[in-house]
């Protein structure tokens, strides 16, 4: 069983620079010419992804040598530290590169198996929402807190894109989300934030790795949230890549058994 410790004044102030690195890195490239890249996922990939990344990984590397790191774009190193940082320097590389202000970065510190430090970095917008476990969520540095709504007819649903659903997935969202009070794409990890916040109530999503969720955990739960896979599970480094992150408690457990009856009505 893991244990928790729980991060030191020195950590989280790494986590806030890391931030403000994302900030000024990703802001520097932001809606100039750029040379895009495919990957072997053909995912996007750009100088500003890999630039902004290095620049994570060197502070981490001067101040915590011990520390761990998976970054999206050069891996891991130190596997085996009980402290690793996990970067995602451009969550939404597709929204960057096609103009779209509502790109993050994602910082998040895990201890053992369990995510402590959590940041969520807008650039564009100049916010940002930090989460520390077993403390309130910040948002721009006052605390936050998710809606109260409990019923998934009340609730506005959130997802970045159909394209992150295979086949059997969609079918699986288009059940739930239908019966949603409204539904919107085109959010990255900022929706999550808007969840926190209490703007919005329920991210819904799939295909999503390590690097893209785990800094969201810390900052659902500080605010009061749920956050898990779709099968109520907590999220780990193991996660199969869905996501699910609720407002509130109730709401959480309808959308869980809502997935379980859809997935039990697929042909």
């Amino acid at each position: 069983m893991n244990t928790f410790e729980a991060p030191a004044d020195d950590v989280i102030e790494t986590a806030l620079a890391l931030a403000d690195i994302a900030r000024e890195s990703t802001l520097r490239y932001f809606r100039r010419p750029l040379d895009i890249h495919r990957k072997a996922d053909r995912t996007p990939v750009t100088q500003a992804d890999r630039e902004t990344e290095r620049a994570m990984r060197a502070l981490i590397e001067a101040r915590h040598p011990a520390h761990g790191i998976v970054g999206e774009e050069f891996g891991t190193r130190k596997a085996q530290s009980a402290w690793t940082w996990i970067l995602d320097p451009i969550d939404g590389t597709k929204s960057f590169v096609s103009g779209k202000p509502l790109f993050g970065s994602l910082v998040s510190l895990v201890h053992d198996a369990t995510p402590v430090i959590g940041v969520i970095e807008i650039p564009c917008q100049s916010e940002r929402w930090v989460g520390v476990r077993g403390r309130a969520t910040t948002y721009n540095g006052a605390p936050c807190r998710v809606s109260a709504v409990e019923a998934l007819d009340d609730a506005v649903l959130l997802a970045t894109t159909p394209d992150m659903f295979d086949d059997a997935d969609w079918a699986v969202f288009q059940r739930v989300s239908r019966a949603a009070r409204a539904r919107a794409f085109g959010t990255d990890c900022y929706g999550y934030g808007l969840v926190a916040a209490g703007f919005s109530d329920v991210v819904m999503e799939a295909d999503l790795e390590p690097y893209d969720y785990m800094a969201l955990v810390p900052v659902i739960e500080g605010a009061g949230g749920t956050i898990t896979d779709w099968d109520g599970a907590p999220l780990t480094m193991r996660s199969g890549g869905q996501v699910l992150a609720s407002a509130t408690t109730a709401l959480h457990d309808e959308i869980v058994a809502a997935i379980a009856d859809a997935r039990r009505a697929a042909p």
